[in-house]
């Protein structure tokens, strides 16, 4: 006997963008837990390049995650896109990704607005996979990070607990206010 199987969310792409040290990695499993869709996280795609003895990593990482992420999109699965995302290209180049196949897009910018707190959170990270380090806070801080251009989700994990955050993000994503 088959059972009928709530529907999903429509297929959507939900591109993470954020400093590293502002609680996206968090975010973007807990929510792809919660939604059951396919978590891509740039990191984990880097280290496996680097560990592949391939060279440099450059923008492979970003370019082999796209791919995926289409694959996923057109098999009709929701992906959510764990990244720092600092540039309008990358954030255009995964636009593009879920457009080539009509998915729907949800961008989230993730800033923590306490600089101590950030910093906190930066100079206390543990990689949790080996292979992984993560910035220093100067790394952190002189980073490159552009603007974003368009209307989009952001969440500023700075004083809210995870939480709560979660749940706000989970009901905007859901209520498709910034697709």
């Amino acid at each position: 006997m088959m059972r009928s199987i709530e529907p999903r969310l429509e297929t959507t792409l939900i591109i993470f963008g954020g400093l590293p040290g502002t609680g996206k990695t968090t975010l973007a499993r807990k929510l792809a837990n919660h939604l059951g869709a396919t978590y891509l996280r740039i990191d984990t795609v880097e280290r496996a390049l680097r560990n592949s003895k391939g060279g440099p990593v450059d923008d492979r990482g970003y370019r082999v995650a796209y791919a995926i992420a289409t694959d996923n999109l057109r098999l009709g699965r929701t992906v959510v896109a764990d990244s720092v995302n600092p540039l309008q290209i990358t954030r255009d180049a995964w636009r593009a990704a879920a457009m080539g196949t009509n998915a729907r897009v949800v961008e989230v910018e993730v800033l923590c607005s306490d600089v101590m707190e950030h910093r906190r959170r930066v100079e206390s990270r543990h990689a949790g996979m080996p292979g992984l380090t993560f910035p220093t806070w100067q790394e952190v801080s002189a980073r490159d990070y552009e603007p974003w251009d368009r209307a989009h989700i952001v969440v500023d994990t700075a004083d809210t607990p995870v939480d709560q955050t979660l749940a706000e993000l989970k009901s905007l994503v859901s209520d498709g206010v910034f697709a």
